[in-house]
């Protein structure tokens, strides 16, 4: 982690290592279960954008080993896939400093959650649109670098984008933007 990383490590780390309990609710059977059970955390950063030092910018790396439950019948990881690890990558970056036990969007925004906890709002927000480039296939048994950034985090809409990497192959696999906002009041 950089000097000017505000958070203490070992709350991130806590956080990461509890990525599986935090998206299924403590429920077995949640979506994609399997694949963020097998998730790695690497590493994350809070510091000042390199462009603008006075925004601040949340980033974290994970690594997953391709395997059947990520895969189409080519046995490459399916774009739903990708596109889950992309929504959830974001999802979990938002969570870093979140004091609350309640992780209402399981999909999006974790690096933007983070940050906007980190500037006191409560890091509650619903996906807005979801936009990704599929660069190369990733086959079984591949390890995936998936890396987040957060990239504009404001009072009521955020984004960040994701790289998925495949390590054995050194090429980019997806990218993605993910723009999240605040969701309205339910109306009954």
């Amino acid at each position: 982690m950089s000097s000017d990383t505000v958070s203490d490590p070992e709350v991130v780390n806590a956080v990461f290592k509890n990525v599986n309990h935090i998206f299924s609710g403590g429920r077995p059977r949640t979506f994609a279960n399997s694949v963020v059970s097998r998730l790695e955390f690497v590493d994350s950063t809070f510091k000042n954008n390199a462009v603008e030092s006075q925004r601040r910018e949340v980033s974290a790396t994970f690594k997953i080993v391709v395997d059947e439950d990520m895969c189409n019948a080519s046995g490459n990881v399916h774009g739903g896939c990708s596109a889950f690890l992309i929504g959830m990558q974001t999802d979990i970056k938002s969570m870093l400093n979140c004091k609350t036990d309640h992780f209402l969007d399981v999909c999006s925004s974790v690096c933007i959650m983070a940050l906007k906890v980190s500037q006191g709002g409560n890091g509650i927000d619903v996906s807005q649109s979801l936009n990704i480039v599929y660069h190369a296939p990733a086959a079984i048994g591949e390890t995936l670098r998936v890396v987040n950034t957060t990239m504009a985090v404001g009072r009521r809409v955020a984004s960040a984008r994701t790289e998925i990497w495949s390590e054995t192959n050194r090429r980019l696999v997806a990218s993605g933007v993910h723009i999240k906002m605040e969701p309205s009041s339910a109306k009954l």
